[in-house]
């Protein structure tokens, strides 16, 4: 009778199928750190286009009775709040593919 799994465990086979990121191997931690400030301005930026949606749909609600601007401001936030949302399930994204090795 044999084993059926031998010496081997998951990190031997998740290592043999896990994708060659070709040139863009070697770039390693600087690379990470590239994505993460990329990612963290993204961020920052989205959050600006909900708080200036929120100001928007507030100054149109309130002040100039502006239901345009009003409604406008409301797919700012929405806009701001989804981009924000997208951007940071990315991370979790590539590492639940990544870990799959897919």
């Amino acid at each position: 009778m044999y084993p059926a799994a031998g010496k081997g465990d998951i990190t031997t086979i998740i290592g043999g199928i896990a994708p060659n990121w070709g040139p863009f191997g070697t770039l390693g931690n600087e690379a990470r750190i590239m994505v993460e400030v990329v990612m963290a301005v993204a961020i920052l930026l989205c959050l600006g286009i909900a708080v200036w949606g929120a100001a928007k749909q507030r100054i149109g609600a309130t002040a100039l009775r502006d239901t345009f601007s009003a409604e406008q401001g409301k797919g700012l936030i929405v806009a701001g709040l989804t981009g924000v949302f997208i951007i940071g399930s990315l991370g979790t994204l590539f590492t639940i593919v990544y870990g799959m090795a897919v």
